[in-house]
């Protein structure tokens, strides 16, 4: 029962055009392993979201999370989405228990994680610890 309030939550929230539907699946590229991978081999700055489309806080966060990724200082950082709901193998992996959970490295190097940060000034520093 208290999914299906949170489905119809997230639903009105979409519905009132808070965020649109599809946004959150537009942000980032599906993880792979073998992308994740190569973008750490590469030494990029990454972001894992770990997200859910009935999540509410997730859609508060893509809208900051799409603007910092239009940023020139972000505009190198590889994003990659964790779907919470199908990828629980995944989500293990990184240790996240929840959804809304944003993880960035430095290569194959962790710099910070935040569970339900909404803020975009906290995003916006969290993201910047993966740069070099």
């Amino acid at each position: 029962m208290q999914r299906r309030a949170l489905l119809l939550a997230a639903t009105a929230i979409v519905a009132a055009g808070a965020v649109p539907a599809a946004r959150a699946a537009d942000l980032g590229t599906a993880f792979t392993p073998e992308g994740f991978a190569a973008a750490q081999a590469a030494g990029k700055p990454i972001l894992v979201h770990i997200w859910a489309s009935w999540c509410p806080t997730c859609a508060k966060q893509t809208p900051t999370l799409s603007s910092l990724m239009d940023d020139k200082t972000f505009r190198d950082m590889a994003v990659f989405r964790v779907n919470f709901d199908t990828q629980k193998d995944v989500v293990r992996g990184f240790g996240a228990t929840m959804q809304s959970t944003l993880i960035v490295f430095h290569g194959k190097t962790e710099t910070g994680r935040a569970v339900g940060e909404t803020k975009p000034e906290a995003i916006r520093a969290l993201l910047a610890t993966a740069l070099a």
